[in-house]
């Protein structure tokens, strides 16, 4: 049996070399732009060699694989290899047609057919299949894209991708099965995909995308966590398309398990100089609560920070639960692993070529010598990012070796800082409003903010030049002066009835007390010159110095996804105007908000109070374009300036007050609309006083007629809706008094917006 298997390799091998030829010359003909050196070359065979059948269709291979020729032949005649090619043709220019959803663009980096490169049908099907994978992405599973080639002379073509889109695959259900402590409803809220509906024309999450179905099942498992059910599972995810891809439906299978609360909750610390009640006490969660991972997460956090403030950083923080099934609790340990105490060596500031390193040393925190504090650091890179001179901002810690010191390096990604916008409004006081302006945050890369801003408007005109520095003398103290322009045409507005051109100059410094309290002090000179429609002395020149001071207290944890806000803001200011102008007073003025939201951040309740009080020095007379007025926004049911004191001849001439106490309480709340698109309803109560003028004007002095005048209380209640749209906020609402005097002048109906681009 060996000798005839020897005996048979041996008559193949025999037959092999009397089938191959040896090559003495090898003749190329049918190329037109490439010579037959570089064919012989990409056919990797010179003379001398032996080719057979299987050397000639290697040979053909190569050459086919070079993209180059669209028809080749290989064959040996005698001992002369001849081949014959069909050069492909070149391509003249690539086009994309019937692109809406995609931009042209971000499909042709997906194209890797190039022009003046060889046409190559392998290479063009890829291109499709690229394309094809953008429009799935954005939920076109139905798009088609057909290749056309367009011959020209000289064998070149034209290649175009011919597309028809369609309309997405939309997802008409998503459907949960398995779910008994929740109900659909609620957890399609807490997945991104939504379901398809004509009012969705802002957003793409009703589209079918596979790899956000597949996000939606981690979302689902997130949020029984937060609630309890650590044992919950995501079993299946069944997704149908209809026959012609243009509708899709998924089916989330899951097993919820059981609930389970917080049990002991201890911390392991073994730094005897961290105070472990103090550990303890950044514990977000107590026994008892229902169990929440999200929780958890914070707690770790929270402690890193608390024991990094003590100068150990990089210390790990590891949660050792213990599962009790009969108690349907988990017992946390959590456990820190020890580190030495590490302090700053040195911080460096790399990547900024334009803004000064003194501008970056003020925001940062921490210096050289101090603590290293994992929170420090990163309420710097917040400060810095915050600042918007940046594009991105790393904070890179690197330990000094055989040593307990670490070296901090800052590198930061710079951005333009200039800013040219426009914008355009309307509100009941002003009208119709469009403004521009140029504002520079970060000039000759000093931190300091120009900006110049022009607006007109119905009734207002204004200019503004405004500098500002924010670290005067090197401090952390604000300085700057607003040069201002402003024209009032409010002769036919509401119960204005007074016109006013003033000119502002204004000088001012402000500087922080604690991390919520800051104060500012201004002084400003305003030269005026009024009218009022009811004196016969037409325009009046007014000159007022003033000096004041305000106390700004801001504490706000805001949910931006929600747009509510739990916290306070609040105001208190004095300011004295004299100064040999031609006016004299003081003005007193607070007002408070107070915000809370409730039942996952999607109702909040919020209350404001203002109050304002004008005291006369020379006499008791303050000219009417300076008082106080209610109404319009500040009021909601009465139209601008439409409530208190008034001539007794005309009711659409308020005479203003000389204080003023007005407030409001607002409960926003979801409505049926998605989160997602920021629309929220809202109901509210306002209330208001609007104080007497001065008593030279509680009769008229031409006919000794009674003035209306009354410091009585207003109050209304309404309803309305408030929209956060992508150009800026709009609020509608409908007001309606329930506390009113014969004179007063109501307005039901309130609209106010504002946007910039």
């Amino acid at each position: 049996m060996k000798k005839i298997s020897v005996v048979s390799l041996l008559m193949a091998i025999v037959a092999t070399h009397a089938d191959a030829a040896t090559v003495s010359r090898i003749d190329v003909t049918g190329n037109q732009r490439m010579d037959a050196e570089s064919v012989r070359i990409l056919a990797d065979v010179k003379v001398g060699d032996n080719v057979g059948d299987a050397k000639s269709n290697a040979i053909a291979k190569k050459l086919q694989e070079s993209g180059y020729f669209s028809k080749i032949s290989v064959r040996m005649s005698g001992n002369v290899l001849k081949i014959d090619v069909a050069e492909a043709p070149i391509i003249n220019m690539v086009t994309v047609e019937g692109n809406d959803e995609v931009a042209t663009d971000d499909l042709k980096k997906e194209i890797k057919t190039k022009e003046r490169s060889s046409y190559d049908a392998a290479t063009i099907g890829a291109d499709v299949q690229r394309m094809l994978t953008i429009y799935q992405r954005k939920g076109f599973f139905g798009t088609k894209i057909e290749p056309q080639k367009i011959e020209l002379d000289d064998n070149r073509v034209n290649v175009v991708y011919e597309i028809t889109e369609g309309h997405p695959t939309w997802i008409t259900s998503l459907d949960f099965k398995g779910n008994k402590k929740f109900s659909d409803r609620t957890l399609r809220g807490e997945i991104l995909s939504r379901e398809h509906a004509w009012w969705r024309f802002m957003t793409q999450f009703d589209t079918f995308d596979e790899d956000r179905i597949q996000y939606d099942g981690q979302m689902l498992r997130q949020f029984y966590l937060r609630n309890g059910y650590v044992d919950m599972a995501v079993k299946d995810i069944n997704g149908q398309f209809t026959p012609d891809r243009e509708y899709y439906s998924a089916v989330f299978t899951i097993d919820e398990g059981k609930q389970y609360d917080f049990g002991n909750l201890t911390i392991d610390n073994p730094f005897p100089d961290v105070p472990t009640q103090e550990l303890k006490d950044v514990i977000v969660m107590k026994q008892g609560d229902t169990y929440n991972v999200d929780k958890v997460d914070e707690t770790m956090s929270a402690i890193r920070s608390a024991v990094a403030d003590y100068g150990y950083a990089f210390i790990n923080v590891e949660p050792i639960p213990t599962k009790n099934d009969e108690k349907q609790t988990i017992d946390l340990v959590f456990k820190i692993q020890k580190t030495n105490r590490i302090y700053l060596n040195s911080i460096n500031i790399l990547g900024n070529v334009r803004t000064f390193d003194s501008v970056i040393e003020q925001l940062i925190p921490m210096r050289a010598g101090d603590p290293f504090s994992l929170q420090t650091i990163e309420e710097g890179r917040q400060k810095l990012m915050r600042t918007r001179y940046f594009k991105d901002v790393q904070m890179v810690p690197t330990r000094v070796a055989d040593s307990n010191m670490m070296n901090l390096d800052i590198k930061v990604e710079e951005q333009p800082t200039g800013e040219l916008s426009g914008g355009f409004g309307w509100s009941n006081i002003n009208g119709f409003m469009v403004d521009a302006g140029i504002t520079e945050n970060n000039f000759m890369g000093r931190g300091q903010v120009v900006q110049l801003r022009g607006s007109i408007a119905e009734y207002q005109k204004q200019a503004l030049f405004s500098f500002t520095e924010p670290y005067l003398f090197g401090r952390q103290l604000s300085g700057g002066f607003d040069v201002s322009y402003t024209m009032y045409d409010y002769s036919s507005l509401g119960s204005f009835g007074y016109d006013r051109d003033s000119l502002v100059l204004a000088g001012r410094m402000g500087w922080r007390l604690t991390d919520h309290w800051s104060q500012t002090v201004r002084l400003s000179a305003s030269f005026d010159q009024n009218y009022d429609i009811q004196a016969d002395d037409g325009w009046q020149k007014a000159n007022l110095y003033t000096l004041g001071t305000n106390f700004r207290y801001h504490n706000l944890d805001s949910n931006f996804a929600q747009n509510t806000h739990t916290g306070v803001v609040a105001n208190i200011g004095i300011a004295y105007t004299g100064f040999g102008g031609t006016e004299s007073f003081m003005r007193y003025s607070a007002d408070i908000i107070g915000m809370v939201n409730f039942w996952d951040d999607r109702w909040q309740l919020r209350s404001s109070l203002d109050l304002g009080y004008i005291q006369p020095l020379d006499g008791d007379y303050i000219s009417r374009v300076y008082r106080y007025f209610l109404g319009g926004e500040s009021l909601r049911g009465f139209d601008v300036a439409g409530v208190g004191s008034r001539l007794w001849y005309s009711s659409t001439y308020a005479l203003g007050g000389l204080w003023k106490v007005n407030g409001s309480t607002q409960l926003n709340f979801p409505i049926f609309i998605p989160d997602e698109y920021q629309i929220k309803g809202f109901v509210f109560f306002d209330y208001g006083v609007l104080g007497k003028p001065p008593e030279k004007e509680y009769k008229d002095p031409f006919y000794g007629q009674e003035n209306f005048i009354d410091d009585d209380w207003r109050t209304s209640v309404g309803v309305g809706i408030y929209w956060n749209t992508p150009m800026g906020p709009m609020n509608f609402s409908w007001g309606w008094p329930l506390k009113v005097n014969k004179y007063d002048r109501e307005q039901r109906f309130l609209l106010s917006f504002e946007t910039q681009f």
